[in-house]
């Protein structure tokens, strides 16, 4: 008797394909963060909690896939990329919807809203961080791309210059989270101090958005140097 098993059927074609299917959940865990802040700015709870289920949605199906991915990667691939590589790619991927996931939960919880002056800053820098994960799943596509053709030399300069792409808006995003705690330190006499402090970390896990999308960056950089 034959049977069917529909993540196995990807790996027929390629392992990228699953990881692809991943890094999409993550990008639209990341990209569901932004209607997310939009909800806290107005102190629209009800809002931002819908957009937390969604996030949280999300989230739990990247493990799904993440799991799948892990129980279904055969040990041997007939491609220049080792198995130990795949598995370290999804887990830095899998980082980052948790991250969105954990973001969305404090600020709900506490129902935070961050100060009037930050709100523009913070708005740019969440778009930053955010593009830097949407930027890593093209680079993926690219990469699966790359490797089904064989390295053609035209598509992994395209790769490349995704990646770099992606370096660039990392460090965009890291002084746009320096100019920010600059800001919040100049407001701290104003504000209540566990305030400051949550604050403080949420512009942290803000920034470890953009860091984690571009180690998925350096890894498939890695990935198609070997």
């Amino acid at each position: 008797m034959v049977t069917s098993n529909p993540f196995s059927a990807m790996f027929g074609r390629s392992p990228f394909q699953p990881l692809l299917a991943h890094i999409v959940k993550v990008n639209d865990c990341a990209e569901a963060l932004l209607p997310f802040f939009e909800a806290t700015l107005k102190g629209d709870w009800q809002e931002a909690a819908e957009h937390r289920e969604t996030i949280t949605r999300l989230e739990h199906e990247a493990d799904e896939l993440k799991t799948e991915l892990r129980l279904n990667l055969p040990n041997t691939l007939f491609l220049p990329v080792s198995r130990s590589d795949l598995l370290d790619l999804i887990s830095v991927q899998d980082k980052i919807a948790n991250k969105a996931r954990d973001i969305t939960g404090i600020m709900l919880g506490r129902k935070m809203q961050v100060p009037e002056e930050l709100a523009q800053p913070m708005r740019d820098y969440m778009q930053t961080s955010v593009a830097c994960v949407g930027q890593a799943r093209e680079a993926l596509e690219e990469l699966k791309d790359l490797l089904e053709s064989g390295f053609g030399r035209n598509v992994s300069d395209v790769m490349q210059k995704l990646i770099r792409e992606l370096h660039v808006l990392e460090h965009q995003a890291d002084d746009q989270q320096i100019a920010i705690r600059r800001q919040l330190f100049e407001l701290e006499d104003r504000l209540p101090p566990v305030d400051v402090m949550f604050l403080y970390k949420i512009i942290d896990w803000v920034g470890e958005l953009s860091d984690r999308a571009e180690r998925v960056g350096s890894r498939l950089q890695i990935m198609t140097a070997n």
